[in-house]
Formats: structure tokens, C-alpha cells, sequence
């Protein structure tokens, strides 16, 4: 029987624009029931109150629970200095979220310093010694071995610990972690096998949060997105204390469009996140913060609710320090702003974004990405070529630093960028060409956690490229291939109505145009897409 581990604390006033019902729905459970982080069992030699610490620290553990981990894991030895394990949980502990590297060479010696300290204390059963020596793996030469070449070689160790012994749930679950640790962003292998391990152990302990968690990440692409919606739907549910926990069903509601449901799950995390943040007494905001915004915003632009979405621009620009990992603070920091202009076709307005300034590339790129194509398309080619420039510099700032990823999905920009400057110089061909291939390249690629939405889908700006070069019957293909990897978008069903009008499709036209209708059934905006979408349907 897995036990349940559970946090008594008081709730503080929810923050921010929660809505009513998600407030007393908050309030309500947590009266009835505290807050609780899910069922683990991971059987140790330690003392018993020691053993119970441990599987508190490892619930939080599975939810990410940042820097509440590294507090939990480190008093155990408090309790039973001859706990060795406790160690294991202090060194993984220092990941924020084993998900999103790199890791700060700090925490890095921190983890390794933690795992050396066990091993000299000396576990008392080998399956302790084993677990240790599995996450040195991750940690060992860190200095002079690349984050990749670890990662593997950890999920190795992992692949050896659950072969040695197979009925160690908890084996399977971070080796099913180590395989999403891997996951390159284009082979999904991992992914589903990750999937094939963690299904059967759902079945027989549908609390555990781990289980819950990382079959999210696991479905968490376009192709796999649907299987994960069960999932999403009850892991705020089994740990409701943990914010992130409350935040990652919006992977899934995001992917496959249930964007009412998204907001509703950020809105939790952030209200969890501000109470943990009061009562933990902390010096900035959980990265997750700004990161549940930007979903946020995005759903909000989907749905056409404006209003909502720039309401949200004030507080994540006053947002100055973040705890936990820096990309994903830092992408959404930069992400919410250009969203809100882009979304809304406001080209003058996205060509005078301003630079948030969080020092890392890949995030300054998504604000120089959308002043290229805010001045380009708002008749400036000249001055987006400026940010076209910035945004080669800071590609090669990424590959100097071996983040491989971020390259790439900066040179998509660059890409897109210099598509649409051509478009505005009347280079069609060439545009078309530069498009389609940041289409393409787009495509070959899955998008990354700490980026969950694209900022704006290529091929869907392919899309509209064809459609400024009045070639609708192309143009339709190329939104309706956009819908299979980005559904349920604002502009999407626009684009596609507009395009099957022009090809004579009236049925499809109808089609898109109720869907948008529907889409935006709650809007709050003059756009003029929704009231042309509005005028057709009121005429069928």
C-alpha cells in the first residue's frame, strides 16, 4: 500500500485573477482534506520517523517541488545520521527540473558532494549502495563530461538498477524519468517506452505522483497528447500542495486545445505558488510563476479574451528574480508580450518590443524574432534586418555553449524572419522559399517543456504568406497541416475559413468560421477576425 503523504498549512488568500469558482474549489479541498503531494513507498534502513521523512521528501521529489526538495531531503540526516539514502534525495534534489538543463555547476558539485557523502557513510542494504551509484552516474566527471553524455549514461544506470530489481516501483519510475531525460526533441522512442513502463504501474497506484507526472511529459507532443488527457485530469487532484503539480495538466490542455481548462490550471499554480513562496519565506518568485502566465496568455489570445491577456503584461514584467530553472522564467518573461502583439496582428507594436534582458539567447531571441516580423510586416524591412542580425549572434552564442536545441529553434527564426523582410522587399519567391523551410525545419523538431508553445506555428505563417501571395488552395493545405500540431487556434480557423472562401469551398468556410465562433464564444475583442466570423454565422 503506497502511503500518502500530506502538508497541514494553512491556504493565504488567493492571488492574481483566480476566478470565483476555482477559488472555493481551492478552499473547499484544502479545508476538507489539507494539502496533500500523493502515495510513495520506497522501503529504507533508516529509522522510522526518518523512513517517513523520506517518502514526504520523495513525493515532493516527484512533483518538483523546488526548493522545498532540497529542504525535505536535507533534514532527514537530522533525524537519522546514518541514513545514507537521505543523500540520494539531497543530490536529486539539486535538479529544479531534471527536464529543463543546464544545470548551475553549483548544484552540479552540490549533487555529486551529496552522493560521495552516502557512499562514505555506507548504506546498510545494497539496493541503497545501488541507488547511489546509479545517480553518480548523472553527476560523475561533471567537470570535464557534457550534460548529454551523462544523461545517457544515467539512464543506463537506471536501465540496470530496475533489470537488477524488477519489482522496485521506484526504480521503474525514475528510469521511466531518465528516458524523457534523453528524449533529443525528434526521436520519440524513448518517450514510449517511457509510456510503456509507467501505463501498467498508473493502473495498480493511480496516486503516485511520479507515475502521474512524468506520463504527462511523456505524452506531452502533438502525436501522443490526446493519451495524456485522463492523466492531466487527476494530477492536480493527487497533489494539490506542490505547485507544479497544479500546472503541468496544462501541458496536455495546451496541446490539444482545452484551453479554458489550461488557465484554470495555471491559475491554481500560481495562487499554490504564491502561498508556498509566503510561507517558505522566499527571495523571488518559482519559475513556474511566469511560466504559468505565459500559458496563460496564451489560451487567453486563443479565445479571444484580450483584455485578460494584457492584464498579465504588468505582472510578469515586474517579475525581477525567479527560483528554479532560468529558461523557463526567462522564455516566458520574453514570450508573454510578444505573444500578446503577434497573436493580434499588431505589427507596430511588435516591432517596438523591448528586450527583457535575462541574459540567456534563446529567450532575447523570441523578442527580436517578433520585432523582425512586426517591422516587416508593418512595411520596415530595413530595421527588421537589425534584429534578423541580433538574432544570428545570438544563434552563435547558443551553439558556442553546445545548446544545440536552442540553435536550432533560433535559426527557425532567423529563417522566418528573413521570409517575411522578403516578403516586404517583393522577393516573393524567395520569401516563400525561406518560409517553407522554417516550416519544414519547424516541423523536424518537437518543441521543448520550458517553450510548451510555439510562439507562433511556422507553417500556419507560411500559411498566411501564401495567402498575401493570393494563392488560397495552397494556402488552405498549409493550415489545415498547421491544426494537426497546433489545434484550436484563433487565427488557424481564420486563415482556413478565409483561404476555402477564396477557393470556392463554402461548406469548409462555414466549417471554420462556426468553429471560430465557438472558439470565441467568450470573447471580449473587437478583432476584426471575430466579427467577420460572428457575421457568417449569424447568416447561415
Amino acid at each position: 500500500m503506497m502511503r500518502r503523504y500530506t502538508i497541514f498549512a494553512p491556504v493565504l488568500g488567493l492571488v492574481l485573477i483566480l476566478s470565483a469558482t476555482a477559488v472555493s474549489a481551492h478552499d473547499d479541498e484544502t479545508k476538507a482534506r489539507g494539502e496533500k503531494l500523493g502515495r510513495v513507498v520506497f522501503k529504507t534502513s533508516c529509522s522510522p520517523e526518518a523512513q517517513k521523512q523520506f517518502e514526504r521528501a520523495l513525493a515532493m521529489q516527484h512533483s518538483f517541488f523546488f526548493p522545498e526538495t532540497v529542504k525535505a531531503f536535507t533534514a532527514i540526516p537530522e533525524t537519522d545520521p546514518s541514513c545514507a539514502i537521505a543523500y540520494w534525495g539531497i543530490a536529486i534534489s539539486q535538479r529544479p527540473n531534471p527536464l529543463v538543463p543546464p544545470f548551475p555547476a553549483e548544484a552540479l558539485k552540490k549533487g555529486l558532494e551529496a552522493i560521495e557523502k552516502g557512499e562514505s557513510i555506507g548504506a546498510k542494504t545494497q539496493r541503497e549502495r545501488d541507488w547511489l551509484a546509479a545517480l553518480k552516474a548523472f553527476y560523475k566527471d561533471y567537470e570535464t563530461v557534457d550534460q548529454d553524455t551523462r544523461t545517457k549514461n544515467y539512464e543506463k544506470a537506471m536501465e540496470a538498477l530496475v533489470q537488477k530489481y524488477p519489482d522496485d516501483v521506484e526504480a521503474k519510475v525514475f528510469y521511466a524519468l531518465a528516458l524523457n531525460e534523453t528524449f533529443d526533441h525528434k526521436n520519440m522512442d524513448p518517450l514510449l517506452k517511457a509510456i510503456a513502463i509507467l501505463e501498467p504501474i498508473d493502473k495498480k497506484y493511480p496516486d503516485h505522483p511520479g507515475v502521474t507526472h512524468y506520463l504527462i511529459h511523456s505524452y506531452d507532443f502533438a502525436p501522443l497528447a490526446n493519451r495524456g488527457v485522463p492523466v492531466a485530469n487527476k494530477y492536480a487532484r493527487i497533489a494539490p500542495a506542490a505547485p507544479h503539480a497544479q500546472h503541468m495538466p496544462s501541458h496536455i490542455y495546451s496541446m490539444v486545445g482545452m484551453w479554458e481548462q489550461s488557465i484554470i490550471s495555471n491559475q491554481r499554480a500560481i495562487a499554490v505558488s504564491a502561498d508556498y513562496a509566503t510561507r517558505a519565506k522566499l527571495d523571488g518568485v518559482l519559475a513556474g510563476v511566469p511560466h504559468g502566465y505565459d500559458f496563460m496568455s496564451y489560451a487567453y489570445l486563443q479565445l479571444g479574451q484580450d483584455a485578460k491577456a494584457r492584464a498579465l503584461l504588468e505582472p510578469v514584467a515586474a517579475i525581477t528574480k525567479t527560483i528554479g530553472p532560468r529558461i523557463a522564467a526567462a522564455t516566458a518573461q520574453n514570450a508573454v508580450p510578444a505573444r500578446y502583439v503577434l497573436e493580434r496582428q499588431d505589427w507596430q507594436a511588435a516591432a517596438q518590443l523591448k528586450p527583457v534582458g535575462t541574459g540567456l539567447p534563446a529567450a532575447e531571441a523570441i523578442t527580436h524574432f517578433a520585432r523582425a516580423i512586426g517591422a516587416a510586416r508593418s512595411g520596415a524591412p530595413a530595421a527588421a534586418q537589425a534584429d534578423i542580425d541580433t538574432l544570428k549572434d545570438l544563434r552563435g552564442q547558443l551553439e558556442k555553449a553546445n545548446q544545440g536545441y536552442w540553435a536550432g529553434q533560433v535559426e527557425i527564426q532567423v529563417l522566418g524572419a528573413q521570409a517575411w523582410t522578403e516578403q516586404a522587399t517583393g522577393n516573393r519567391d524567395e520569401a516563400l522559399k525561406l518560409m517553407r523551410a522554417a516550416a519544414d525545419l519547424e516541423d523536424s523538431s518537437e518543441k521543448h517543456v520550458a517553450m510548451e508553445n510555439r510562439l507562433y506555428p511556422m507553417r500556419e505563417l507560411l500559411a498566411d504568406m501564401l495567402m498575401a501571395q493570393n494563392q488560397p488552395k495552397a494556402a488552405l493545405t498549409e493550415y489545415e497541416a498547421s491544426m494537426k500540431n497546433s489545434p484550436m487556434r484563433l487565427r488557424g480557423f481564420y486563415g482556413a475559413a478565409k483561404a476555402a472562401d477564396a477557393v470556392g469551398d463554402t461548406k469548409k468556410a462555414r466549417d471554420y468560421f462556426d468553429k471560430l465562433a465557438r472558439l470565441t464564444r467568450n470573447a471580449e475583442s473587437d478583432r476584426p477576425e471575430l466579427q467577420e466570423a460572428r457575421k457568417r454565422v449569424a447568416s447561415q
